[in-house]
């Protein structure tokens, strides 16, 4: 999209060059570029980026466009995904430089532009805000097919088409909405359990009930997340067809040069220094990025203690001491003005720190993001619920508490979360519509004014996370909201056990109300490549420990309050029940196998077909560069000796000719094997020897 038209007229020419399909569209307020790129631009972008794909023999290989046919397609008969595609029209649009030696003046309006040698031309245009954005446009026919059968489909209640979402968001989005469903799934146990505890009388039995409830729901926390997990360990067996392209490499080797004519002896003595140099290198910047990510989380939580703690006790103490409701009530408005400005503020400080951990890959700084700012909003949300259940021991109060956030402020996020997208699009729409109209200066017919899809795409919010879309996309806020949500169900159960039934109602609106915003408010997401929920399952797990420690609080002084029985035998009883929960939390870990036996079957099998492909090829190599090396040596003594005295050929040009023969017929080989049906597999010829033509070949039926 762009303003200038001599800019546009170049990039646009550099797109056609690259082989896309452009499409110029002039909208309202803006004009823009759609680009479309055929199967064969896709597979050469593809090969450069050296995506792994999965093959017909169940083994992942380096993708060749040459040999597109030797891999997996996808259900919907495509051969790359949706994360695919995107990372090769990336790699294709960002990859116009300008590969001249002199600088290129690009005429504006007003000023030139220079394109410099080696420079990408889109983020050039980028920085001069000449092209505004680029962004994934939805398809049509695939987004109307999903609001059908997931957005609108009610009837379903936690059911979805993990596949189709997969196919079309990415894998991170479809285990997002995986998990969402198990775990509201998973919530009718609970939530039915709360409710018959809160409004059934069990007479005698009373003072049974809510440690056998603490029990129950303790242990279904600890079984759902191994089960997720499992289910987790499945789902990314079968949707990793879908991403094998996008996971980043973690793996940093030296780049040494081998000299081709080093005995193998120094070739072995020269690998072993460098592994040696390799090894310093990675404990230098391990250390490093451990001492960084220390004084990262030493300045957060300094923060929270200093800053944010007397806040919420400020606050949580007001609450308890005023009377008037009218009071209360604009304390509370006050209150969560600020902490909006807080959290924000907190987590874009958490950003800038982020940037200076070195960490290995993108997904080791989203985790330690979350960990970050969950520490912010755990300070936010429960420090005034501690405040009044643990010292004050006020559990009217914390009963209100507890209806106030899990049902008045679900509502309200979830009204806000689907209503600002809403509102947002549709004032830009007017806006946009009123400036053309003014443009036109009322010579308008009166006929109304149609914006092109494209447009209204563009005028979409992206789906971002509120702390900025740097590292983390709109997944993030939602995450925090389950997060938050799940620790107030489980820390306070004892107290309230009705929260589950208002939790799963939750749950059941916020997979069609996530839908639906997803669907037909938000642009397209940019896709990423996570397959699980990451750092999120650790904090999930550090509230289940939470939770036995806050009930069993809870039991001590809601038993002690009554006046039933001392404390001492009590707080024995309760004690012995959290460790025996505690260890119940460790120890069903050990019991239910985090990965089903069929994933470990199928990764155990593929990892022998790769090792029985490779070794005999490998074998082979090694002992021929030792021949090749004292053949080479033995040729090297008789090197410049006339072979054919009377035609002045020496063994040295005979050589060069025999493997300039040799690579010929290899090559006339090869392109038989193909006309006949066959595929080369691999073809590997690091370099030339005398004779030495190493081919494996594939039939593939």
């Amino acid at each position: 999209m762009s303003e200038n038209d001599k800019e546009e007229g170049v990039l646009v020419n550099e797109f056609r060059k690259k082989g896309l399909i452009v499409e110029r569209v002039v909208g309202l307020q803006n004009e823009f570029v759609r680009l479309a790129a055929p199967p064969e631009i896709l597979g050469k972008a593809a090969a450069e980026l050296k995506f792994r794909k999965r093959t017909h023999i169940g083994m992942d290989f380096p993708f060749e466009w040459d040999e597109a046919s030797a891999f997996v397609r996808l259900p919907d008969g495509s051969l790359f995904s949706w994360c695919e595609r995107f990372r090769c029209y990336n790699h294709i649009i960002y990859g116009i430089v300008n590969t001249g030696k002199s600088v290129v003046v690009l005429k504006s309006d007003c000023t030139g532009v220079d394109w410099r040698p080696g420079e990408s031309l889109l983020r050039k245009l980028e920085a001069m805000r000449i092209v505004k954005e680029v962004f994934p446009l939805h398809d049509e026919r695939k987004r109307k097919q999903l609001l059908k059968s997931w957005a609108m489909n009610w009837l379903d209640f936690t059911s979805q088409p993990i596949d189709d979402i997969c196919s079309y968001y990415g894998i991170k989005i479809a285990t997002y909405f995986a998990f969402l469903g198990m775990y509201t799934k998973w919530m009718f146990f609970p939530a039915a359990l709360g409710v018959t505890v809160q409004f059934v009388d069990f007479g005698s039995l009373q003072l049974l009930v809510l440690p056998f409830f603490f029990i129950c729901q303790i242990s279904w926390a600890v079984a759902f997340f191994q089960f997720w997990k499992r289910k987790n360990a499945a789902l990314s067996a079968r949707l990793q067809i879908y991403d094998l392209a996008g996971h980043e490499s973690e793996y940093k080797s030296l780049r040494t040069e081998q000299s081709s004519s080093a005995s193998p002896a120094e070739l072995m003595k020269k690998q072993i220094s460098d592994r040696m140099k390799e090894k310093a290198n990675f404990q230098r910047e391990e250390w490093f990025r451990w001492l960084m990510r220390l004084r990262n989380d030493a300045f957060i939580i300094l923060s929270i203690i200093c800053l944010q703690l007397p806040f919420e006790l400020a606050y949580a103490h007001l609450y308890e001491v005023i009377g008037s409701d009218l009071l209360k009530f604009c304390l509370t408005a006050v209150y969560l003005l600020a902490i909006q400005y807080f959290t924000r503020l907190g987590g874009k400080i958490s950003m800038k720190l982020i940037k200076y951990e070195n960490n290995e890959n993108v997904e080791y700084r989203a985790n330690s993001l979350v960990y970050k700012v969950f520490g912010l909003y755990f300070m936010q949300s429960y420090i005034g619920i501690f405040y009044h259940a643990l010292l004050h021991r006020n559990f009217r109060t914390l009963r209100q508490v507890l209806i106030q956030r899990l049902l008045i402020s679900e509502v309200l996020e979830n009204l806000l979360e689907n209503s600002i997208p809403y509102l947002s699009y549709s004032f830009k729409k007017f806006r946009t519509v009123r400036n053309k109209l003014k443009c036109e200066k009322g010579s308008s017919t009166g006929k109304p004014q149609l914006i092109p899809r494209i447009e209204k795409d563009f005028l979409k919010p992206a789906y971002a996370a509120s702390i900025g879309q740097e590292i983390e996309d709109g997944l993030f806020d939602d995450f925090l909201e389950l997060v938050l949500q799940f620790g107030m169900i489980m820390m306070f159960a004892c107290a309230f056990p009705l929260a589950f039934a208002f939790a799963a109602v939750n749950n059941i609106t916020e997979i069609r109300a996530d839908a639906l915003k997803l669907l037909a408010m938000m642009r397209r997401p940019i896709p990423r490549a996570d397959a699980t929920i990451g750092a999120w399952l650790n904090i999930f797990q550090f509230l289940i420990v939470m939770s036995i420690c806050t009930n069993s609080a809870l039991l001590v002084w809601l038993y002690d309050r009554e006046g039933k029985w001392h404390l001492s035998p009590g707080l024995a009883a309760i004690l012995v029940m959290e460790h025996v929960l505690l260890f119940i939390k460790f120890g069903f870990s050990r019991i239910v196998p985090e990965e089903p036996a069929w994933v470990r079957a199928a990764r155990m099998k593929n990892a022998t077909q790769a090792e029985k492909m490779c070794s005999k090829q490998l074998l082979r190599n090694i002992s021929g560069d030792e021949k090749w090396y004292g053949e080479r040596k033995r040729m090297s003594r008789l090197e410049g000796l006339p072979l054919l005295p009377f035609l002045g050929i020496t063994i040295e040009k005979l050589v060069i000719r025999a493997n300039f023969l040799a690579s010929l017929v290899v090559q006339s080989f090869r392109a038989t094997l193909v006309i006949l049906g066959c595929r080369p597999k691999v073809f590997i010829d690091l370099e030339p020897r005398l004779f030495v033509v190493s081919c494996c070949l594939m039939n593939y039926t």
